[in-house]
């Protein structure tokens, strides 16, 4: 059976339950997406079958069909934080469905607890590993030998400048517009109101203290699409550019447009291939919040420097920064460890 021909009482069940994620569960239409989807993933291995026929066999059976399950992507098997994320919002949905007309007698409350990982799979999805990010030397190794004659070229280099100034989110990043930029003050506004910013949430984040080379790359891209190319502020801070057909009939980026950017998936590669292309690693725009994470462990000396230091991450717990992106990478550990055994050998002699 096909999704379009699911039972119409599941269709109305869906509706309404994303009705509910989105207005009662104020969920974000990103957030409200991926549950949508681990529905439809569990509603095609049931075969669509009514949810009123609902069985806890149907969720030991699912589960043991995500552990075999291989990502589209890389064919390596799910990822346990992914496992996990698509079991909690199953397991959510039938808590809800528990409880709506019609549905009670024949689904009760703690069937939705069959969809739960085992203890040691949720331990291994919670697990903050030491993932690889940028060091500043890198970021100004990249900023120093990328071309900077065009526009386009001018804006992707001021894209890794002003990611490595405030670790911005490259949904915000792309929804930014030019008044949103205070150079005076060194810093950027995320309004909620018009910027994609997560949990809908407004906050100014100061440029971070990276150095005044990767500034200089920002502040002057700034000035000059004000200046030079009379951006005015309610203009998309980094504009997409405009697509023509070139030579052989390839595609190619000719001049940037007065538009934004729609999707961050662009953004994405070309900071990727950005790094690639003088031979680094290819870290994503989000590696680079784990730069500033790391280097802000190594340079507040206070409780307060690096609470501060966390907020202007937008993180409402200074131990988001520490368990999500402080993680401190095996060899600088270490490094850590060897200078501490160095330190105190010297204190028992």
């Amino acid at each position: 059976m096909t999704p379009s021909k699911r039972p119409a009482e599941n269709l109305r069940l869906r509706r309404r339950y994303q009705l509910y994620l989105g207005e009662a569960k104020r969920l974000s239409e990103r957030s409200v997406d991926v549950h949508l989807a681990a529905i439809d993933r569990f509603e095609a291995a049931t075969g669509y079958k009514p949810f009123k026929q609902f069985h806890i066999s149907q969720a030991m059976a699912f589960k043991e069909k995500l552990r075999a399950e291989k990502s589209a992507k890389t064919g390596k098997p799910l990822a346990a934080a992914t496992k996990l994320q698509i079991c909690k919002a199953l397991r959510a949905f039938f808590q809800w469905l528990s409880e709506q007309p019609g549905y009670r007698r024949a689904i009760r409350y703690n069937d939705a607890d069959y969809f739960n990982l085992s203890n040691a799979e949720q331990a291994q999805a919670r697990s903050h590993d030491a993932k690889p990010a940028p060091t500043l030397d890198q970021i100004r190794h990249l900023l120093e030998n990328m071309p900077s004659a065009t526009d386009i070229q001018r804006r992707d280099r001021a894209i890794i400048a002003f990611l490595a100034l405030t670790g911005i989110r490259v949904g915000a990043l792309i929804t930014l517009r030019v008044k949103h930029v205070n150079l005076f003050d060194a810093c950027v506004y995320q309004d909620a109101r018009q910027v994609d910013t997560k949990f809908r949430k407004s906050w100014t984040t100061t440029f971070f203290p990276v150095g005044d080379a990767i500034k200089e790359v920002f502040t002057d891209y700034v000035t000059y699409m004000r200046t030079e190319r009379f951006y005015g502020p309610d203009e998309p801070l980094f504009p997409k550019a405009q697509v023509v057909t070139g030579p052989g009939r390839i595609f190619e980026a000719s001049k940037l447009t007065r538009l934004p950017w729609k999707s961050a998936g662009p953004v994405s590669a070309k900071v990727r291939n950005a790094f690639a292309e003088v031979g680094l690693p290819a870290f994503g725009p989000h590696s680079f919040r784990k730069t500033l994470a790391r280097y802000g462990t190594e340079i507040c000396d206070t409780p307060e420097e690096m609470k501060a230091w966390s907020q202007n991450l937008s993180h409402e717990d200074v131990m988001t920064t520490f368990t999500s992106y402080g993680n401190v990478m095996p060899e600088r550990q270490a490094q850590l460890i060897r200078a501490l055994r160095a330190t105190m050998d010297c204190v028992l002699e």
